[in-house]
C-alpha cells in the first residue's frame, strides 16, 4: 500500500457504504449536524479522538470527518465469515478486549504510517451520557509513536439511538463537533501524553457540553 494511499477496494466499500447508508440515515433519520469540518487534514496519518457512547459511533465519524478511518473491532467479530470480510475491507482491525493487544497497536500504527486516520475512543469504551471521565493515554501514544497530529471530535446524541434491549435506532437528533488539530506529542513521555490527554478529554467534553 504506497503511503498517504488506502487500497481501492477499501476506499470502495467506504463510499458505498457511507453514500447509500450512513450519510442518509445521518442527514435525514437523525437529522445531523457537524461543525468543524474545515479542521480535518483529507491526507496524511491522522489520530482521530472522539467520546463514544453508541456502537454506531465509529461509522458517524468516519462519515463527519469526511474520510475513511479504521477503528479496532472486537476480536470476536472476526470469526464471522461474511461480517469478517467485510469490516477488514472497511479498515477494521481486531483488538482482544481487556488486554494490552500488541497486534493491535502494531495494525493502528502500520494504518498511519500508510496515511489512514485512525479513530481512538479516548475513554476506550462506552460511557452513559457520551462524556469523557476517565481518559486513556493510548490514542496520545499511537500519535507520538507514528508522529501523527490528533483531532479531537465530540458526537453528542448517540447514547439516545437504542433502548436498552432494542434493535431498532431511534430517530433522536445528533451533532458531531470537530476540533481543531492538535500537534504531534514531541515524545512519548509519560507527563507530556498525559497532559495531551487531559487537553484532548477538555476540548471533546467542552464541545459536548454544547449540545444540539
Amino acid at each position: 500500500m504506497d503511503r498517504n494511499r488506502e487500497p481501492f477496494i477499501s476506499l470502495a466499500l467506504y463510499h458505498a457504504f457511507k453514500w447509500s447508508v450512513v450519510s442518509p440515515m445521518f442527514h435525514a433519520y437523525f437529522r445531523g449536524q457537524i461543525y468543524g469540518t474545515e479542521n480535518v487534514p483529507q491526507s496524511g496519518p491522522l489520530v482521530v479522538v472522539s467520546n463514544h457512547a453508541s456502537y454506531f459511533d465509529p461509522p458517524i465519524v468516519s462519515n463527519c470527518v469526511r474520510r475513511p478511518v479504521a477503528y479496532m473491532a472486537k476480536e470476536e467479530l472476526f470469526n464471522i465469515p461474511i461480517l469478517a470480510q467485510a469490516i477488514k475491507l472497511y479498515g477494521a482491525y481486531p483488538v482482544s478486549r481487556g488486554n494490552a493487544d500488541r497486534n493491535a497497536i502494531r495494525s493502528a500504527l502500520e494504518y498511519l504510517d500508510n496515511g489512514w486516520a485512525v479513530g481512538v475512543f479516548l475513554q476506550g469504551t462506552r460511557t452513559p451520557d457520551g462524556r469523557i471521565t476517565d481518559p486513556k493515554r493510548g490514542a496520545l501514544l499511537l500519535a507520538a509513536k507514528a508522529k501523527a497530529p490528533i483531532l479531537p471530535v465530540s458526537v453528542w446524541g448517540t447514547d439516545g439511538i437504542l433502548d436498552k434491549g432494542s434493535k431498532i435506532p431511534r430517530a433522536v437528533t445528533i451533532t458531531v463537533r470537530i476540533g481543531k488539530l492538535i500537534d504531534a506529542p514531541s515524545s512519548t513521555n509519560k507527563e507530556e501524553l498525559e497532559a495531551l490527554t487531559q487537553k484532548c478529554a477538555t476540548v471533546i467534553n467542552e464541545m459536548h457540553d454544547l449540545g444540539r
